[in-house]
């Protein structure tokens, strides 16, 4: 009665949590800043989001998630730690239980890392849900029916196309591709165009004003600003959407791949729902402009937009602790 039960998005780029009874709670960048000399944390979350490429020596910010799962284990469980105990408060009684999602294909030591890393910032229990049946759950599905439903999922680090049925995965893919390796091409089109230098931050502030996956009618333009590789001194340029579309094409291209090889191997009488029903995006790349359109165009079946694309993952986790007893057969066993 007194427990809380807290849904967690532990994302590459942000942390989601939802608490039952009350939806989502926080939503803070999965970053944390360190002190190199006596590796205390300085900051996480959009504190230490506001210093990334702007340190000193002396202080490190890092994602301790990449590509969906964890890169370094002892900042995460700390990250973790920070958000549960906000959550529930430092002196707590009865200890949550957790939902934490992970992505498909994720081997059983990355599984165990997440599990350990939530029971030592304080769970009671942790459950893992693979991150496409959290936003198929999260975007309301109705994944319980014996009919295909296809989601695909583009986060920061990973993007998974799966088709559940019967509430479990009939098939899924995953690529370690997703808003992450947009940002990286954006920043190597302008390094090998322009001859200039911009961060990460720079290069997702460009993808977020005027990115689209398809050519635009009207071309965007914004200021991109950065420092000149050749003469070393800072620089403004212009960018247009046009260009965007042409860095991104890539990365794109490798997640409509999995999105075909998972509609390959679906049996065909899912394949004949998901003609009739579309698939579901979920993910915060899915609201790069055009993303529906790219996916209908490529795939032939037509893409429609989750509701809270950003927050399905964190609320199917919520949900799946609340219906544990249904979906339990189809959770990870560690």
């Amino acid at each position: 009665m007194f427990e809380k039960q807290i849904g967690v998005d532990l994302g590459t780029v942000n942390v989601l949590v939802h608490v039952g009874g009350k939806g989502i709670v926080l939503q803070e960048p999965s970053v944390v800043a360190l002190s190199i000399r006596d590796n205390r944390i300085v900051a996480i979350g959009r504190e230490a989001l506001a210093m990334m490429g702007r340190t000193p020596e002396s202080i490190e910010v890092l994602h301790p998630m990449r590509d969906g799962v964890i890169a370094d284990y002892v900042v995460t469980e700390a990250m973790l730690r920070y958000f549960i105990s906000g959550i529930v408060g430092r002196f707590r009684l009865f200890r949550p239980e957790v939902m934490i999602s992970v992505p498909v294909g994720v081997t059983t030591v990355e599984s165990r890392a997440v599990h350990d890393a939530a029971i030592q910032a304080g769970a009671k229990n942790a459950h893992l849900i693979p991150e496409p049946l959290a936003a198929a759950l999260g975007a309301g599905m109705p994944i319980h029916t014996p009919t295909g439903n296809m989601v695909i999922n583009i986060g920061g680090g990973a993007s998974e196309a799966a088709v559940i049925s019967m509430n479990d995965i009939v098939v899924a893919g995953s690529v370690r591709v997703g808003g992450n390796r947009m940002d990286d091409a954006i920043a190597a089109y302008l390094r090998r165009k322009y001859n200039l230098m911009v961060g990460e931050r720079t290069a997702e502030e460009i993808k977020i004003e005027i990115g689209s996956a398809l050519p635009l009618e009207e071309e965007l333009t914004m200021e991109a600003r950065g420092r000149d590789q050749v003469a070393g001194l800072p620089r403004i340029i212009e960018v247009s959407s046009g260009e965007v579309t042409e860095a991104i094409a890539e990365p794109l291209a490798a997640i409509v791949s999995v999105v075909k090889s998972v509609l390959e191997d679906t049996p065909p009488e899912l394949a004949a729902d998901i003609i009739d029903r579309g698939m579901v995006m979920t993910g915060g790349g899915s609201l790069l402009r055009n993303m529906d359109r790219y996916l209908a165009k490529e795939t032939g079946i037509p893409a429609y937009l989750a509701d809270q694309p950003m927050a399905c993952v964190a609320l199917g986790a919520g949900k799946a602790l609340e219906n544990y007893h249904l979906l339990k057969k189809s959770l990870p066993e560690l």
